[in-house]
């Protein structure tokens, strides 16, 4: 059995793949798995970390508003088209899967004009237009979410949730462990901040002008910045002077982290948002604005109406998300109520579901 995976950009487009790269594995360890990414992605580094061989397509993203960057668009995306044309004669897969980002388009195309079954795997509650485009081709689309007939054939809808790392699942399971990894105290209520894997700049500058008050409250705070804040998030640490703050530009044991935390402040895209239902943690989402057709708001008000998350608007952040952490902190009670409501909204064998559809596309 041969598969391509496609996408990428993003550690939420990444981290679902080799998830159901590593499922597809394990169903048959004999299975043949090719990812196709995005040339300078993170995916280029990410997936041969997790053991998989990656090739790039030179495609890049069409910018939403009037710029001279999008005039190389339409010639990348025709060097990406026949590069993936050539991927696909030369690896001759049984299936293509789709995970979203740059790279998906141009190649499930290339697959489904070579015959190819392809799946579309949307993460999303609102689908973006590129996999509203492929759906045509499509034998199969998982999705996280409810109501995606919406958008897509009712007939070719599979419900499986979003795939999340097995580490994310054991994540209880490592509470010492996590303790010890970040050096926390015992006793002290814990804040986790993700901005997910290039940091969130309104999250970033809203935690860092509440440094004093989280200290102050006897908070520990474990603040994920991104590579671009970290070098000004170390100087706010070091002007507060107290170890209950620690900073990194990247985490990469999620699981420990998770374990630890208390209260979790994240954005809304949907691999953050799937993890926080496996793990159930309180919640406070803050959704990037600028996200395709505002698709990570609608990620979060999938749990704000089922009363599963807390909701700061980003360009609020700034005057509310500390008051809102600390109030979320101090009040265990509603901290159990969100925990029970967002737990009922896991997947925890969505990979799994993912890579039996793919392989009864093949059979």
């Amino acid at each position: 059995m041969k598969i391509i995976i496609s996408g990428g950009g993003t550690g939420g487009h990444i981290y679902p793949a080799i998830a159901i790269a590593n499922e597809l594995k394990a169903i048959d360890p004999t299975t043949e798995i090719l990812f196709v990414g995005a040339e300078g992605k993170m995916e280029m580094e990410k997936v041969p970390r997790a053991g998989y061989t990656i090739v790039g397509l030179p495609v890049v993203g069409i910018k939403r508003e009037l710029t001279l960057a999008n005039l190389g668009f339409p010639l990348k995306l025709g060097r990406s088209l026949l590069r993936a044309r050539q991927i696909v004669r030369d690896f001759q897969p049984d299936a293509a899967v789709g995970v979203g980002g740059y790279a998906s388009g141009p190649l499930l195309l290339a697959a489904s004009l070579k015959g190819v079954p392809t799946l579309i795997q949307e993460q999303n509650s609102y689908a973006g237009i590129t996999n509203k485009v492929l759906a045509r081709w499509a034998k199969r689309i998982c999705v996280a979410y409810p109501g995606m007939e919406a958008f897509f054939p009712a007939n070719k809808i599979k419900l499986t949730g979003n795939p999340v790392r097995s580490d994310i699942q054991l994540a209880d399971q490592q509470r010492e462990v996590g303790r010890e990894l970040f050096d926390l105290e015992d006793n002290r209520p814990t804040l986790l901040i993700i901005g997910g894997s290039q940091g969130a700049r309104t999250i970033n500058e809203s935690i860092e002008a509440g440094l004093k008050r989280f200290v102050d409250a006897g908070i520990q705070v474990i603040w994920q910045t991104g590579p671009a804040f970290i070098e000004r998030a170390r100087e706010a640490v070091a002007t507060v002077g107290s170890p209950l703050i620690k900073a990194y530009d990247f985490i990469y044991d999620m699981d420990k982290a998770y374990a630890v935390a208390n209260v979790v402040v994240s954005r809304a895209g949907a691999l953050s948002v799937s993890e926080l239902c496996l793990v159930g943690r309180p919640a406070i989402l803050v959704p990037f604005p600028a996200a395709a057709e505002d698709h990570q708001t609608k990620n979060a008000m999938s749990l704000v109406e089922r009363n599963a998350a807390l909701l700061v608007n980003d360009r609020n952040a700034r005057e509310e998300l500390v008051t809102v952490a600390l109030n979320l902190l101090n009040n265990p009670i509603q901290q159990k109520q969100l925990t029970t409501a967002i737990k009922t909204l896991a997947k925890p064998n969505a990979a799994r579901d993912i890579a039996q559809e793919v392989i009864k596309l093949i059979n």
